[in-house]
């Protein structure tokens, strides 16, 4: 039987899983479905022209049908890292040495990097399922032909992401973290805005790049093999994504009236400053002793939380730059956030096409 709860924000608590309860869901039982309801007024279009116009989009969308890869054939389940075990002297960067750290048994270190693993990766889940809506509600409001068919391969890629992470953190991390505050604050406010370029320079260029950037982290460092192959095939997907925004929206851009560009740009630097400053979770460090200012500060000392802002701010604001919208009047907000150095590095536009269309490494198949 379905029961339907409503809800008026998401999950606070941890969820977590055991293996009786994986066995139980395979099985035929009660089942409980919490939504959270938003209202958008969400302007659609139709489109009568459907003849090509953008040669590079329409590539994009043969390579996402070309390179349609399954989680249940093309992911090696089977695959395990070594379990990983800290001596007294080991740890995470910033922690190890911290006195709250070395009263930690091993056992609890290990716990520690479990739940981390866990908590970051709850956010891929829950940021897959924002671009999930996203993509859907692209399909209805993108006003040509050649962006409608690629945002509808783009929502099939959007649910694969949400059916792999999921099933890796029931099965491996056996736990679900609910979703940072000021991500869902970023989802929200693409989600329900009603102009359909917003939504676009919100999910094609902010959240995907933030998105490649956690992913890029992620899989230069992670030790598990069955990781670094979900992450790597995601990665892909992700990649075209951005070049399809890139692509698509600066023409558009540049177009609007400079009151309507100026917005936007408003917009991207103010998720800008979210991605930068607020997206740090200290929730893990909190279950072990440490005081969100302690954790806070850890965060940003480390050589890991300034490789992660590096690769978020290299490839976005090249990309924001591409666009239009490092206009004259923002770019002091910008030089302030510390961030323009990354400007004239290589944008999304400049689509690489050889590494888009190489194939696909996966678990038991070869994608060509």
């Amino acid at each position: 039987m379905l029961h339907v709860q409503e809800v008026k924000g998401p999950p606070t608590e941890v969820q977590y899983f055991d293996e009786d309860d994986l066995a139980h869901r395979l099985t035929d039982h009660d089942v409980e479905v919490i939504r959270e309801i938003f209202r958008t007024p969400l302007t659609g279009s139709y489109n009568w022209d459907y003849e090509a116009a953008n040669a590079r989009i329409r590539r994009l969308y043969e390579l996402g049908k070309r390179f349609n890869w399954n989680s249940e054939l093309d992911v090696d389940w089977t695959l395990r890292g070594e379990p990983r075990s800290f001596s007294e002297d080991e740890g995470p960067e910033g922690f190890k040495d911290h006195p709250k750290w070395k009263r930690l048994t091993p056992e609890q270190r290990a716990d520690f990097m479990a739940r981390t693993s866990a908590q970051t990766l709850s956010q891929f889940l829950h940021g897959e399922q924002g671009a999930l809506m996203v993509a859907s509600q692209l399909v209805t409001c993108a006003p040509t032909h050649d962006a409608k068919l690629y945002a509808a391969s783009q929502t099939f890629d959007e649910a694969r992401h949400v059916e792999v992470f999921h099933r890796y953190l029931m099965e491996r991390c056996h736990m679900i973290y609910p979703i940072n505050p000021n991500l869902k604050f970023l989802l929200d406010k693409v989600l329900t805005d009603e102009r359909w370029d917003l939504k676009f320079i919100g999910m094609q260029i902010l959240i995907e790049g933030l998105a490649l950037a956690a992913f890029q982290t992620i899989h230069a460092q992670t030790p598990d093999p069955l990781l670094k192959q979900v992450v790597g095939l995601v990665m892909r997907d992700e990649g075209r994504h951005v070049a399809f925004g890139v692509n698509y929206l600066e023409d558009w851009i540049r177009a609007l009236p400079q009151d309507q560009i100026e917005e936007r740009a408003q917009f991207a630097y103010e998720a800008c400053v979210v991605m930068k400053n607020r997206l740090i979770s200290t929730s893990v460090a909190e279950e072990f002793g440490f005081t969100r200012d302690e954790a806070l500060e850890i965060n940003a000392q480390s050589q890991g939380g300034e490789a992660f802002r590096t690769f978020l701010f290299e490839r976005m604001i090249p990309n924001l730059k591409r666009v239009g919208l490092l206009t004259d009047a923002i770019r002091p907000k910008f030089e302030e956030l510390g961030v323009l150095s990354f400007e004239n590095l290589r944008h999304d536009g400049e689509i690489d096409w050889v590494r888009l269309e190489a194939p696909l490494e996966t678990g038991s198949r070869l994608v060509a």
